[in-house]
């Protein structure tokens, strides 16, 4: 299975694609990045630079899902609508594809990483780091939260199906 990790932003959206089997040996990093758009560009533009972006990713790594992180709504409200229509763009893209779309909170994915909601950033790309074997933090950190909510949703996964076989 492969599961593309989505952290959304309107300047800069983090990917991260990892491949997994069903048994749970460890995920292994195909590749991530950033895809970036022109801070000078109006909002729409930006948008569709993003959108066309991910569209090419989509291409060239054929993920069977699609994960995208959720914004974060606490002191900056006009911060976390531009991450909202982010979020959008990335889950049309990959309706667009027929590919399956999961959301997760911030506190969600740090959780699945790291086992603790509230974990700042480098514990994250530790845990990252260790999860998929890695010396050294692979890319930008929103390449690296990317590749954390793929984790999340590689582990969500999991505990579904767990859960599905002890009923």
């Amino acid at each position: 299975m492969r599961i593309l990790g989505i952290d959304p932003g309107t300047l800069a959206m983090g990917f991260g694609v990892l491949d997994a089997n069903e048994v749970g040996d460890q995920p292994r990093m195909v590749q991530c990045g950033v895809l970036t758009a022109s801070a000078s560009a109006p909002l729409s533009q930006r948008l569709h630079e993003l959108y066309l972006g991910l569209a090419d990713v989509l291409v060239r790594f054929r993920p069977d899902e699609v994960a995208i992180e959720e914004p974060f709504v606490a002191r900056n409200v006009r911060s976390a609508l531009a991450i909202g229509r982010a979020q959008a763009i990335a889950m049309l893209s990959a309706a667009s594809h027929g590919l399956p779309v999961a959301t997760y909170p911030p506190a969600k994915v740090k959780h699945g990483v790291a086992d603790y909601g509230r974990g700042d950033k480098e514990q994250v790309q530790r845990m990252v780091c260790l999860q998929l074997g890695l010396a050294a933090k692979p890319g930008p950190s929103d390449a690296t939260d990317a590749l954390a909510v793929a984790l999340c949703h590689l582990r969500q996964r999991q505990l579904s199906r767990l859960l599905a076989r002890s009923e």
